[in-house]
């Protein structure tokens, strides 16, 4: 199928704001636009044509929110949400499945300021890292007045905070680091960019192709950029902080195509990608040349005299390049 055009009322310049959708509005172009286009539902498509939006959300996606990732524009984010959602009009006829990753938080989490204090009672900043070091040392404690709703005694509590960080380091992965509160469940920040929102609910009706969205990172005791599996699964007892996913190597088996994008491309993307490569790695290695990642439909986390992971970002992609992963553009036409 030729490629559809991008609808009347998709505006570019709206990706940067947060709007309601007007679904009755929406719905009733979906009709139309598939009525003129000669759109079939997915179930009667030959091909399954993927696409996972890794957490595309508010927090990270507009300007002025807790996380935004400008990239080295400035504006990344905003520009590959534009990029995004010309992608997903575009290729309308043939995308038959959508998954949106929603990375999901409450205040009292292992990533966030109140879970640490120094021997003053004060919260680390945004950005800062916790070392195995600073934690045997006393630099930062576990927060004692978490210690109840958590059932643990502070001391022990303590004791996960320096097994945590000493994984983190044996597993090569970065240091435990401190994030601004954000993707609160239950704020504007948690939810869909909302041109994207209008994108998935638009293709949903003109499909009749129910999206799936999927929750991570609300455990309380681990880290989970990937949507597969956290950072850490055990605490220092052996006991479960999270659990590994299945569901996606399974998805991959069960699909011709793969389209992968979202924030940020230097963390939750690329830990998502790696998670995925193992399992497929681990199971069949041809599986990887399913999985295209669209690179201008991501951009690292940079922020301007702190902290650049642009490098890592691109060493990651390279990677599962040489895996047999391909690497591709939004207006790079679907295979």
């Amino acid at each position: 199928m030729t490629e559809t055009p991008i609808p009347s009322f998709f505006d570019p310049a709206r990706v940067s704001e947060v709007w309601k959708v007007d679904y009755a509005a929406r719905a009733e172009d979906a009709r139309q636009y598939a009525l003129q286009h000669d759109l079939k539902p997915v179930s009667a498509s030959r091909e399954r044509i993927s696409v996972w939006l890794v957490d595309v959300q508010n927090t990270f996606c507009i300007p002025g929110f807790e996380l935004f990732v400008g990239g080295h524009s400035g504006r990344g984010a905003v520009e590959d949400n534009i990029r995004l959602c010309e992608f997903i009009y575009r290729n309308l006829g043939r995308i038959t499945h959508i998954t949106a990753t929603m990375d999901t938080h409450t205040a009292h989490q292992i990533f966030h300021p109140i879970f640490f204090v120094d021997k003053d009672g004060n919260h680390p900043a945004p950005y800062s890292d916790i070392h195995v070091a600073d934690l045997r040392e006393g630099k930062w404690k576990f927060n004692a007045a978490l210690a109840p709703q958590f059932g643990v005694a502070p001391e022990y509590g303590q004791q996960m905070m320096i097994h945590y960080a000493e994984t983190l380091e044996k597993k090569g992965k970065y240091a435990l680091t401190i994030w601004p509160y954000h993707a609160m469940l239950g704020g504007i920040g948690h939810a869909l960019v909302s041109a994207v929102e209008e994108a998935v609910f638009f293709h949903s009706i003109a499909r009749m192709a129910p999206p799936d969205f999927e929750i991570k990172g609300n455990k309380p005791f681990t880290e989970n950029y990937s949507v597969i599996g956290p950072e850490v699964l055990t605490g220092p007892m052996g006991e479960t902080l999270g659990e590994r996913n299945p569901r996606f190597i399974q998805h991959l088996h069960e699909v011709d195509r793969l389209y992968i994008a979202g924030q940020a491309k230097s963390h939750c993307v690329a830990w998502t990608i790696a998670d995925l490569l193992d399992d497929i790695q681990a199971t069949e290695p041809e599986l990887a040349k399913k999985v295209h990642l669209i690179e201008d439909c991501s951009s690292p986390v940079v922020v301007p005299g702190v902290v650049d992971h642009t490098q890592a970002a691109d060493e990651a992609y390279s990677r599962f390049a040489k895996a047999g992963m391909r690497i591709v553009k939004s207006t790079d036409e679907i295979e």
